[in-house]
């Protein structure tokens, strides 16, 4: 049988190979703690699911759904002018994605030719790279380091890349670097886009997850933002609703009409009463989106405070539901996890994954509930790695 040649740009995930490795020491431990995937440990709102399931009740529920419900694109329209002072036309402006990861590998395919460069975050959410692969087209990475607060540095970017480049995918709060973007940022990106006829691409899944009141700007807010982009987001991760694989794309109304000829060529919508609890969820979600706020603050307290207690120092992260933590000299970002994994059965992603720039952290996610995060750090306490590092150094 014949294999694509596009398939040689994919391997195996770095979440299967920690797993078949966890599986091969899985004697070591009677407890194990994952904190590698980035997936809500947390139920969506009593209310929308309570929605879905009405919904689904109706007899006419079943159908295609086709291009979205008004309804859907409405509420988007809705949250938007309310959240973030943006206004945007429901009907020309917003469209649906089966999950943002569905929109950040389709997106490429549409806006990029082979040959073209894509500008991506290095370190950065590995959809990117699969949507490069699927329009073969090139990669730029553009390195995400803390002395620039984790934002790409636009005035590196060479001439000759910028005036190839197609689309340039941003992410803040990211994944796996939980960094916030500034608007004077966002402006920089405005004016590069428009100087090299970039389409911006902001990812902007983890919006509504962030802490001591130091809400995000949307890329949309910042003026000249909609000549240029687009924004994506999904309601996996602020709402709860990963399974329920629902998002949008907003912004540009040229992009949002090709990339939905594109979609109709692809599926047929998604489940109604899905839309329909989503709508909801946009328009009534407030006050959830505060209280998982809350309990994720509370985990990422408990764990950055636990960490610098037997002596491992990590930022604290302002937004998103990862904790993205410089590893202690002397290891690879994958032996470390597997250091993690041998001595204490704490399982984090290391962050070569995530692209060159990656080397030298791992990513930590809050997605176990606090007591569990607090054991965590007790079962790291006790592999006794933390006090020996302490000793090499002295």
């Amino acid at each position: 049988m014949k294999k694509a040649k596009r398939m040689n740009a994919f391997s195996s995930s770095i979440f299967a190979e920690l797993s078949a490795y966890c599986q091969k020491r899985r004697h070591l431990h009677d407890e194990w703690i994952d904190l590698s995937v980035g997936s809500p440990d947390l139920p969506p709102a009593p209310f929308v699911r309570e929605a879905i399931a009405r919904y689904a009740e109706e007899p006419n529920a079943y159908g295609y759904t086709l291009k979205g419900i008004r309804e859907f694109h409405e509420a988007v329209a809705d949250y938007y002018r309310t959240t973030h002072g943006v206004v945007l036309n429901p009907e020309t402006e917003v469209t649906y994605v089966i999950g943002s990861q569905d929109g950040l590998v389709h997106l490429p395919m549409v806006f990029a030719d082979p040959g073209d460069v894509i500008l991506v975050p290095d370190p950065g959410y590995p959809a990117y790279a699969t949507g490069v692969a699927m329009a073969e087209a090139e990669p730029y990475f553009m390195p995400l380091k803390e002395e620039n607060g984790f934002l790409p540095d636009l005035r590196a970017i060479p001439e000759e890349i910028a005036k190839r480049a197609a689309i340039m995918f941003l992410n803040f709060p990211g994944n796996p670097v939980p960094a916030l973007a500034t608007e004077s940022f966002y402006r920089e990106v405005v004016e590069f886009a428009k100087r090299y006829d970039v389409l911006v691409v902001s990812d902007f899944a983890y919006g509504e997850l962030y802490y001591d009141g130091n809400k995000p700007v949307s890329f949309l807010s910042v003026p000249g933002a909609k000549d240029v982009g687009v924004e994506m987001n999904s309601l996996s991760k602020s709402y709860n609703m990963a399974g329920c694989r629902i998002g949008y794309l907003c912004g540009n109304a040229d992009v949002i009409r090709e990339f939905a000829t594109f979609k109709s060529n692809l599926d047929y919508g998604i489940f109604w009463p899905i839309q329909k609890a989503a709508a909801e969820v946009l328009r009534y979600g407030g006050d959830f989106c505060a209280e998982s706020r809350a309990i994720y603050q509370s985990r990422r307290n408990a764990l950055v405070s636990g960490l610098a207690d037997i002596g491992w120092t990590v930022d604290c992260p302002p937004a998103g539901m990862f904790v993205w933590a410089k590893i202690p000299v002397g290891f690879t970002s994958l032996s470390f996890t597997k250091e993690l994994i041998d001595r204490a059965g704490v399982v984090v992603t290391p962050g070569h994954a995530f692209g060159p720039s990656g080397e030298g952290y791992v990513r930590i996610a809050l997605v176990q509930p606090e007591d569990t995060l607090r054991r965590a750090v007790e079962k790291l306490r006790a592999s006794g790695l933390f006090e020996r590092l302490a000793a090499d150094q002295r």
